[in-house]
């Protein structure tokens, strides 16, 4: 990262923050670490905790996705991207399907062209489980997303520039997502369960952005990189937050799995096994994939291989969830 330039669409997301904290922390070489997002009062909020006075490399920049000319603003002078915007509410995107695509999907286009017209050098566009196989337009668009990265590497010309995409699951407090919600409905005295057999991968910020920051230094281009993480039991989860509740099933929502897949058996036959991490890479022939094992390691997986939530043999216990709400939530956190 020394003398680079980095820029994050979505850096105001909980994401964002946490690769901005890490990249500060670790990296005082950077040159410039460019915030690109939309709204104004969550870039003056992120600037309280990260002011261009105490970061002399830190640059604030409004901007939307959906905006070619502005991204390509943006990318002037631009090394690395990491591409973290999206809408992700999937209830939002059932109901408002178009503006879902225009962020997710053409948003990413305009991201990939900016990249081609400036001196990117490398880029990681964030993902999601529930790429794998969707069954919701939010998952289907970030599926869009995922193969327009990893095309791309295919028509960059002479560039030298890397496009890849990091996939992995449920972040353990993030915003929207269940841990927040349980301990919000705990002071009702109910915790509405989707379904008792509800299984969920877990990750947190700090390992996600860890991935990412692997993935910038180690990707060949074309690759999804999928993390070796462990599952939950939703109801273990409710446990974990508040086991004097009540726990009222509500059946499942609209574009919601039992269990959450992130690489699906179709895709085992482009699936290598790196140690720490998966890369699905995009349809090669056996010599292709031979030569790409060849120079970073690794093996195939077995044909039929699949990495599902409800069949991972790692899952966490109660009491490690509860370990993990008070690491990454709530300090406080007591039941």
């Amino acid at each position: 990262m020394d003398n680079k330039s980095i820029l994050v669409t979505g850096g105001t997301g909980s994401f964002g923050k946490a690769f901005v904290r890490q990249v500060l922390d670790k990296y005082p070489g950077v040159r410039r670490l460019v915030i690109y997002s939309r709204d104004e009062l969550k870039q003056y909020e992120m600037s309280q905790e990260f002011s261009p006075q105490a970061y002399p490399a830190l640059r604030y920049f409004i901007g939307d996705i959906r905006d070619q000319g502005r991204l390509r603003r943006a990318f002037e002078g631009i090394d690395i991207v990491v591409h973290a915007a999206a809408l992700k509410q999937v209830p939002a995107a059932e109901y408002n399907p178009f503006e879902c695509i225009k962020t997710n999907v053409l948003g990413a286009q305009n991201v990939i062209e900016s990249c081609f017209d400036s001196g990117v050098e490398n880029v990681v566009a964030l993902s999601t489980d529930k790429a794998a196989a969707p069954i919701n337009l939010y998952g289907a668009t970030k599926l869009c997303s995922d193969k327009l990265f990893t095309a791309a590497n295919n028509v960059k010309g002479a560039r030298d520039l890397r496009l890849s995409v990091v996939r992995y699951g449920n972040v353990i407090g993030s915003r929207g997502s269940v841990v927040p919600f349980f301990l919000d409905r705990r002071e009702t005295g109910v915790i509405p369960i989707t379904d008792p057999t509800m299984t969920r991968f877990n990750i947190s910020l700090d390992e996600g952005v860890q991935m990412v920051l692997w993935a910038l230094e180690n990707a060949q281009g074309g690759e999804i990189f999928v993390p070796k993480i462990p599952s939950y039991l939703i109801t273990d989860l409710a446990e974990a937050v508040a086991p004097e509740c009540e726990l009222k099933m509500v059946g499942i929502r609209p574009g919601e799995k039992i269990h959450e897949e992130m690489i699906t058996t179709s895709d085992s036959l482009n699936t290598v096994d790196l140690g720490p991490y998966y890369a699905i890479l995009p349809t090669t022939t056996d010599q292709m994939a031979d030569d790409y094992l060849d120079r970073v390691g690794g093996k195939r997986v077995e044909p039929g291989f699949s990495y599902n939530s409800g069949t991972n043999p790692d899952f966490l216990t109660v009491e490690q969830l509860r370990g993990l709400i008070r690491k990454h939530v709530d300090p406080t956190h007591e039941v």
